[in-house]
Protein backbone atom coordinates (compact mmCIF):
# COMPACT_ATOMS: atom_id res chain seq x y z
CA UNK A 1 0.00 0.00 0.00
CA UNK A 2 1.28 3.40 -0.97
CA UNK A 3 1.31 5.86 1.95
CA UNK A 4 -0.26 8.86 1.24
CA UNK A 5 0.01 11.18 4.35
CA UNK A 6 2.46 9.26 7.02
CA UNK A 7 1.91 8.78 10.85
CA UNK A 8 4.05 11.87 11.76
CA UNK A 9 2.42 14.24 9.39
CA UNK A 10 -1.00 13.30 11.07
CA UNK A 11 -0.13 13.57 14.67
CA UNK A 12 1.49 16.93 13.77
CA UNK A 13 -1.61 18.40 12.01
CA UNK A 14 -3.88 17.11 14.04
CA UNK A 15 -2.30 18.78 16.89
CA UNK A 16 -2.19 22.41 15.01
CA UNK A 17 -5.64 21.35 14.14
CA UNK A 18 -6.91 21.34 17.77
CA UNK A 19 -5.04 24.67 18.59
CA UNK A 20 -6.96 26.13 15.58
CA UNK A 21 -10.79 24.95 17.40
CA UNK A 22 -9.23 26.04 20.59
CA UNK A 23 -8.76 29.43 19.58
CA UNK A 24 -11.78 29.31 17.16
CA UNK A 25 -14.46 28.62 20.14
CA UNK A 26 -12.47 31.61 22.44
CA UNK A 27 -13.36 29.15 25.52
CA UNK A 28 -16.88 28.61 25.32
CA UNK A 29 -18.14 25.59 25.12
CA UNK A 30 -18.54 23.00 22.49
CA UNK A 31 -20.47 19.89 21.59
CA UNK A 32 -18.32 17.87 19.30
CA UNK A 33 -20.85 15.43 16.81
CA UNK A 34 -18.69 12.87 15.16
CA UNK A 35 -19.88 11.20 12.23
CA UNK A 36 -19.30 7.56 12.81
CA UNK A 37 -17.60 5.34 12.01
CA UNK A 38 -14.89 7.29 10.18
CA UNK A 39 -14.09 9.87 12.56
CA UNK A 40 -12.93 7.88 15.66
CA UNK A 41 -9.75 7.72 15.55
CA UNK A 42 -9.57 11.61 14.41
CA UNK A 43 -11.87 12.56 16.91
CA UNK A 44 -10.17 11.28 19.63
CA UNK A 45 -6.53 12.43 18.72
CA UNK A 46 -7.93 15.87 18.01
CA UNK A 47 -10.36 16.50 20.95
CA UNK A 48 -7.14 15.81 23.34
CA UNK A 49 -5.71 18.30 22.37
CA UNK A 50 -8.19 20.75 22.68
CA UNK A 51 -8.30 23.07 25.27
CA UNK A 52 -11.68 24.08 26.10
CA UNK A 53 -15.12 22.74 27.94
CA UNK A 54 -16.81 20.52 25.68
CA UNK A 55 -19.10 17.53 25.22
CA UNK A 56 -18.87 14.54 22.75
CA UNK A 57 -21.71 12.80 20.95
CA UNK A 58 -21.95 11.20 17.57
CA UNK A 59 -24.77 10.48 15.05
CA UNK A 60 -24.03 8.13 11.67
CA UNK A 61 -24.56 9.69 8.15
CA UNK A 62 -23.80 6.70 5.49
CA UNK A 63 -24.44 6.50 1.76
CA UNK A 64 -22.55 3.45 1.60
CA UNK A 65 -22.87 -0.27 2.19
CA UNK A 66 -20.27 -3.18 2.53
CA UNK A 67 -18.02 -2.58 -1.13
CA UNK A 68 -19.48 0.28 -2.95
CA UNK A 69 -17.48 3.04 -3.89
CA UNK A 70 -19.90 4.80 -5.06
CA UNK A 71 -23.04 7.16 -2.61
CA UNK A 72 -26.17 5.75 -2.70
CA UNK A 73 -29.12 6.82 -0.22
CA UNK A 74 -28.49 9.20 2.76
CA UNK A 75 -29.09 7.38 5.94
CA UNK A 76 -28.86 9.82 9.18
CA UNK A 77 -28.84 8.30 12.27
CA UNK A 78 -29.22 11.06 15.17
CA UNK A 79 -31.50 9.54 17.95
CA UNK A 80 -28.00 9.74 20.13
CA UNK A 81 -27.78 13.30 19.94
CA UNK A 82 -27.86 15.06 23.41
CA UNK A 83 -29.77 18.36 23.51
CA UNK A 84 -28.07 20.70 21.30
CA UNK A 85 -30.54 23.76 21.71
CA UNK A 86 -28.64 27.17 21.77
CA UNK A 87 -25.17 25.11 21.86
CA UNK A 88 -22.13 25.50 19.44
CA UNK A 89 -21.33 22.48 17.34
CA UNK A 90 -17.99 20.97 15.99
CA UNK A 91 -19.09 18.47 13.42
CA UNK A 92 -16.22 16.28 12.60
CA UNK A 93 -15.65 13.98 9.80
CA UNK A 94 -12.82 11.95 8.32
CA UNK A 95 -13.48 13.40 4.41
CA UNK A 96 -15.25 15.83 2.46
CA UNK A 97 -16.01 14.47 -0.87
CA UNK A 98 -18.80 15.60 -2.64
CA UNK A 99 -19.87 17.87 -0.04
CA UNK A 100 -23.45 16.27 0.09
CA UNK A 101 -23.35 14.36 3.24
CA UNK A 102 -21.41 17.47 5.14
CA UNK A 103 -24.65 19.81 4.03
CA UNK A 104 -27.22 17.87 4.94
CA UNK A 105 -26.04 16.97 8.09
CA UNK A 106 -25.25 20.54 9.17
CA UNK A 107 -28.98 21.59 8.30
CA UNK A 108 -29.91 18.46 10.79
CA UNK A 109 -27.64 19.93 13.70
CA UNK A 110 -28.93 23.48 12.85
CA UNK A 111 -32.57 21.91 12.98
CA UNK A 112 -32.29 20.56 15.93
CA UNK A 113 -31.65 24.07 17.44
CA UNK A 114 -27.61 24.13 17.36
CA UNK A 115 -26.40 28.22 17.52
CA UNK A 116 -23.69 27.56 15.21
CA UNK A 117 -22.49 24.66 13.39
CA UNK A 118 -18.18 24.45 12.11
CA UNK A 119 -16.69 21.78 10.43
CA UNK A 120 -13.69 19.60 10.89
CA UNK A 121 -12.51 17.33 8.18
CA UNK A 122 -9.36 15.40 8.40
CA UNK A 123 -9.32 15.39 4.36
CA UNK A 124 -10.42 17.60 1.74
CA UNK A 125 -10.74 15.20 -1.84
CA UNK A 126 -9.91 17.42 -4.16
CA UNK A 127 -11.94 17.83 -7.48
CA UNK A 128 -15.09 15.59 -5.83
CA UNK A 129 -17.10 18.43 -4.55
CA UNK A 130 -20.58 18.79 -6.30
CA UNK A 131 -22.09 20.97 -3.85
CA UNK A 132 -20.50 24.20 -2.73
CA UNK A 133 -19.61 23.48 1.00
CA UNK A 134 -16.38 24.78 2.58
CA UNK A 135 -15.51 23.45 5.88
CA UNK A 136 -13.77 26.05 8.76
CA UNK A 137 -11.23 23.43 9.75
CA UNK A 138 -9.39 21.17 6.81
CA UNK A 139 -6.15 19.38 8.04
CA UNK A 140 -4.79 17.79 4.26
CA UNK A 141 -6.14 17.88 0.83
CA UNK A 142 -5.53 14.89 -1.12
CA UNK A 143 -5.86 14.02 -4.42
CA UNK A 144 -9.07 11.86 -6.06
CA UNK A 145 -7.50 8.40 -5.10
CA UNK A 146 -9.50 5.82 -2.87
CA UNK A 147 -7.86 6.28 0.88
CA UNK A 148 -8.21 4.15 3.85
CA UNK A 149 -6.51 4.09 6.92
CA UNK A 150 -6.74 6.54 10.36
CA UNK A 151 -10.39 5.61 10.34
CA UNK A 152 -11.37 5.67 6.72
CA UNK A 153 -12.37 1.99 5.55
CA UNK A 154 -12.92 -0.31 2.50
CA UNK A 155 -15.31 -2.95 3.61
CA UNK A 156 -15.29 -2.09 7.62
CA UNK A 157 -11.19 -2.97 7.02
CA UNK A 158 -7.97 -0.94 7.53
CA UNK A 159 -9.62 1.61 9.64
CA UNK A 160 -6.98 0.55 12.40
CA UNK A 161 -3.67 1.86 10.14
CA UNK A 162 -2.09 4.59 11.61
CA UNK A 163 -1.66 6.50 8.30
CA UNK A 164 -3.53 7.11 5.18
CA UNK A 165 -2.38 5.29 2.44
CA UNK A 166 -4.01 4.68 -0.85
CA UNK A 167 -5.60 1.21 -1.45
CA UNK A 168 -4.28 -0.92 -4.43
Amino acid sequence: MEVLIPTDRIRDRVAELAAEVTRAYAGRPVTVVGVLNGCVVFLADLIRGVDLPLRVAFLTASSYRGEATTAGVLVIRDELLPDLADRDVLLVDDILDTGKTLTRVVARLLDKGARSVKVAVLLRKEGRQEVPFEPDFVAFSIPDRFVVGYGLDYNDEYRHLPFVGVLQ
